[in-house]
């Protein structure tokens, strides 16, 4: 993956930091008085966990908004002067966000910042890691692992307003039963693809936890990033495989570009063999804001009765909320 670019970002940085100067770290920050304080995040699935923790006590703030890709943002003078604003901040973390993270790091020495999918315990542990030992950052496709992450919020906000601890407890507790329900809900959905079937193709490698809680093969045109661009070799290996195991869908993704997935169903059609797009997936980026799709527990439900759609499963027409009613 790519590093830093080191001249734009030392600008930013040097003026993030000269505003914080007399600050002396996170242990000393002022805690809040009786009203509500300001939570920066990067992303949507972060924005939306810190506010089912937060509640009305946190006005909550993302920066990278939905249908942008993490792995490419860069920071703005915009998001360095909302992070200089902030009481504190919640990033993913395991170099999603990319060049932002930079910024991020700097700003752990003068804030209140946690990194999500790097601070809950057994974290180094449960971190997929590919070949070249790079982190995989998508966490929050194994609703198991971003339950991890609920308490590492909660944790934090706790630490900067002890006042509170219990209700984010408690908004915390009320947050994981839900999960916990949905967790339930993937396994029994992805159960009902045909084995053979069990294929997930999407343009990049984003849903590694997912095939590891939920039993489902994975490939992606691309790597853990889509700053690495596929090459024409990756293209036609992977038509091949396609091809061999006659997987009926492939899918795009959101905040991706579709060009290369295009290209697997065309480069199949050439073989002879009939691939469709299955559908649109949310991977790095959630759903439009305010619709039930940009929420995390619709994101994911959306994802999965779309998978199990295309490769032959069987779905409730209401997808989870039907599940969950039944229950």
């Amino acid at each position: 993956m790519k590093r830093w670019i080191w001249g734009p970002l030392a600008c930013l940085l040097s003026l993030l930091l000269c505003d914080c100067k007399g600050t002396e770290g996170h242990g000393s920050v002022k805690p809040p008085d009786s009203g509500a304080y300001s939570i920066t995040v990067t992303t949507g699935m972060v924005a939306d966990l810190v506010r089912q923790v937060a509640g009305e006590r946190g006005r909550v703030h993302g920066i990278i908004a939905e249908g942008v890709d993490p792995h490419l943002y860069a920071a703005t003078t915009s998001d360095v002067k909302t992070l200089r604003n902030s009481d504190v901040i919640f990033y993913n973390g395991l170099n999603l966000e990319g060049r932002l993270a930079g910024v991020l790091e700097k700003m752990a020495g003068v804030k209140q910042v946690c990194a999500v999918a790097e601070t809950f315990e057994g974290a180094e542990d449960y971190t997929i890691k590919d070949s070249s030992d790079e982190m995989d950052p998508h966490i929050w496709m194994d609703v198991a692992g971003w339950m991890r992450a609920v308490g590492a919020v909660s944790q934090t906000l706790s630490s900067y307003d002890p006042l509170f601890r219990s209700q984010y407890q408690k908004r915390a507790d009320a947050y994981l039963a839900t999960l916990e329900k949905l967790d339930d809900y993937v396994r029994e959905v992805m159960q009902t693809i045909p084995p053979e079937h069990r294929v997930l193709v999407t343009a990049h490698d984003a849903f590694g936890y997912m095939a590891r809680a939920y039993g489902i093969e994975v490939r992606g045109v691309q790597g853990l990033s889509t700053e690495a661009k596929p090459g024409l070799r990756d293209i036609e290996l992977l038509v091949d495989f396609l091809v061999e195991r006659g997987i009926p869908a492939v899918f795009v993704e959101s905040s991706v570009s579709r060009k290369s997935v295009e290209a697997l169903v065309e480069g199949a059609k050439a073989q002879g063999h009939e691939v469709k797009v299955g559908g649109q997936l949310f991977s790095d980026s959630m759903g439009p804001a305010g619709s039930y799709e940009g929420t995390y527990v619709g994101m994911i439900d959306h994802n999965v009765n779309t998978i199990a759609r295309a490769l032959g499963g069987v779905v409730p027409n209401g997808g989870f909320r039907e599940w969950r009613e039944r229950r």
